[in-house]
């Protein structure tokens, strides 16, 4: 497992990421006395060369192995335990290789938010028709 590096002061205050996770990021400590930028010891590591995940762990997400998929070809390789990330192609090709996917039951890892009216749940969604007011036409 990684070593997870939280910013200066995460655990004290509420907007730095004091139970909340989706703030809690890495952030390099500038200021002038800062302990932590001086690398003291007894306190929390900084990110620098060497703090690299191991060869077993990297290009993985949940034990699963990344692939990028530039076509329907790639996809047709991929073994069952592996996660695709599609990579920079067009909308239609996109959609096809979504299809394929889920025919095969690979998961894709960056899915569009909306791809022809659903949703990534895959949930239809409703147009609304509004005026500037909003009263319904």
């Amino acid at each position: 497992m990684t070593k997870k590096f939280l910013r200066r002061q995460g655990n004290l205050l509420s907007k730095l990421g004091k139970g909340r996770k989706k703030k809690q990021k890495w952030r390099r400590p500038t200021g002038r006395d800062n302990k932590m930028r001086e690398k003291r010891k007894g306190y929390p590591a900084v990110v620098s060369i060497g703090h690299k995940k191991s060869k077993k762990e990297s290009r993985k997400i949940k034990e699963k192995i990344l692939t990028i998929v530039q076509n329907t070809k790639d996809l047709e390789k991929l073994k069952q335990n592996e996660i695709i990330i599609i990579g920079k192609i067009g909308k239609k090709k996109r959609e096809e290789i979504i299809k394929k996917a889920e025919e095969r039951k690979i998961k894709v890892y960056n899915l569009p938010k909306k791809i022809k009216g659903k949703t990534r749940e895959g949930e239809k969604t409703e147009s609304k028709d509004k005026d500037v007011k909003g009263k319904k036409k």
